[in-house]
């Protein structure tokens, strides 16, 4: 008798803290997204671009955000990037599926690239698969199973990585890099916008890129916190290939022309750029 209770507490406890099984439409649905998704060629899915510059949503004017990114992509932006914070993992709180699911019904075809400061991870990453993610990062102290959560992200069709935040480090990747496509560095705390660089991380970006190059895997090395024109030039020469700048580039004048000559003198400071081999 005391077995078989033994055994019943075990598999209901399994099943209270197991992810939900997917409903059999749900699931046909992620799984042909992903057919889809995963038969782009990869310069199509990363662009042909050596360097991609993502201007964060987070310093955009949410009054209105439609045309802030539609301003934003048309001034030479590559990518949206979403900075999503739960109020427990990061002392802020930001936004969720539904802004990304708008923007995507709002006509933004553009990659939209969701970092994820929540804790737990696991519950909300089919929510942003369903709502039109492309890429899909996360902490990995945020979650119990890094193998798991990255399967459930390139399952669903995005591109999946891991978030380093300043002190954390590298050897979280060391072992998964067949299982990643983006090694996301913040230079700064997580949890606001707004921060200055962290220029101790430039070593740890030079670090990364050896251990990408040496992987022999396609991953990008993106970079998060205190990004302007002034030092673009440098973070790219310790190898970093794609450039998160919020309050850099969404500032006042809020306008096509002005985000583009931000952007555009961005690109300048990257075309002058000497990467180490």
């Amino acid at each position: 008798m005391l077995r078989k209770l033994t055994i019943f507490c075990g598999i209901a406890l399994a099943s209270a803290f197991s992810p939900a099984p997917l409903a059999p439409g749900l699931r046909s649905a992620r799984y042909q997204r992903a057919v889809t998704r995963h038969a782009v060629s990869p310069k199509m899915v990363w662009g042909d671009k050596d360097y991609l510059i993502a201007p964060s949503i987070l310093s955009a004017d949410f009054a209105k955000l439609g045309q802030e990114v539609d301003n934003v992509l048309a001034a030479g932006a590559d990518v949206v990037h979403f900075d999503v914070m739960d109020n427990h993992y990061v002392p802020n709180l930001t936004i969720g599926p539904m802004v990304c699911k708008a923007l995507r019904n709002h006509g933004v075809t553009a990659p939209i690239d969701v970092h994820l400061m929540v804790q737990p991870v696991d519950r909300i990453i089919g929510d942003f698969i369903d709502a039109g993610a492309s890429y899909i990062t996360f902490h990995p102290e945020a979650s119990n199973h890094i193998d798991r959560t990255l399967a459930m992200i390139r399952d669903g069709g995005c591109k999946a990585g891991l978030v380093l935040n300043p002190a954390t480090s590298l050897d979280y990747c060391k072992y998964v890099m067949d299982k990643i496509d983006i090694i996301l560095l913040m230079s700064v705390n997580p949890g606001f916008g707004g921060q200055k660089f962290i220029p101790s991380v430039l070593e740890k970006a030079k670090e990364a890129r050896k251990l990408i190059d040496a992987s022999g895997y396609d991953i990008r090395l993106e970079i998060d916190g205190g990004v302007t024109v002034d030092n673009i030039k440098q973070v790219a020469e310790c190898g970093v290939d794609m450039f998160v700048a919020g309050s850099a580039i969404l500032k006042e004048p809020r306008t096509q022309d002005a985000y583009k000559t931000t952007i555009d003198k961005m690109r300048q400071q990257l075309a002058s750029a000497k990467v180490a081999k």
